[in-house]
């Protein structure tokens, strides 16, 4: 069984609840879809391998692993409200298999949170965004392939006008006092972050 059956079965068992058929076929279907470069397979299989070291900071783990499966479950560069969609989404299937309200509304808010509006203040929301966010910590090599990935799925957007807003949006991250909210990831991905952005948007390395 590989890493992501292993999750999907794991996710489904903590919530005591039985997946809808064909469900996981469809999911992994939608991160393979080829308008898709950064939130594609690979983004999912890097945000289960984050979890899948730390799943004892979670409140609610099943919820959690499970919104991490559908946060990106719908996607289209050219819309807003994806995270809203696959929220949405989320809800749907979690009822079809019997999920208590509660459940869904916890994980329609876990998705919620990955707009990255606003710093969430709840323990699970903050795990989620920063697995979402442990990008911007990886290798430069990583960090690297990740940002043209992201100019792919935008490459429908003139180059300067790309250019100054995602230098914005990087530069919204290196501005906050801290870019992750949990202590762990804070102590293993803040630094090399912050010398990503730095370096992504044209700034000088920290002294």
């Amino acid at each position: 069984m590989n890493p992501l059956e292993l999750s999907w079965n794991r996710a489904w068992s903590e919530l005591s609840l039985e997946a809808p058929g064909g469900l996981f076929e469809r999911l992994i279907a939608a991160y393979r879809a080829p308008h898709r470069s950064y939130h594609a397979l690979q983004h999912l299989q890097e945000c289960i391998a984050h979890f899948s070291e730390v799943p004892a900071l979670a409140v609610r783990p099943g919820e959690v692993e499970i919104a991490l499966w559908f946060h990106d479950a719908i996607y289209d560069p050219r819309s807003g409200d994806n995270e809203l969609l696959s929220a949405n989404l989320a809800s749907e299937e979690l009822s079809a298999a019997g999920a208590p309200r509660e459940c869904q509304t916890h994980v329609h808010e876990l998705i919620m949170a990955t707009r990255h509006e606003a710093k969430p203040s709840e323990a699970d929301q903050q795990l989620l965004v920063d697995i979402d966010l442990a990008i911007l910590g990886a290798s430069p090599a990583r960090f690297n392939e990740y940002d043209n990935q992201v100019r792919l799925e935008y490459s429908w957007v003139p180059g300067f006008l790309y250019r100054m807003k995602r230098r914005e949006v990087l530069k919204g991250f290196l501005s906050r006092e801290h870019i992750y909210c949990t202590e762990y990831f804070r102590e293993r991905y803040e630094q090399q972050a912050r010398a990503n952005l730095r370096a992504a948007t044209g700034q000088a390395p920290a002294a």
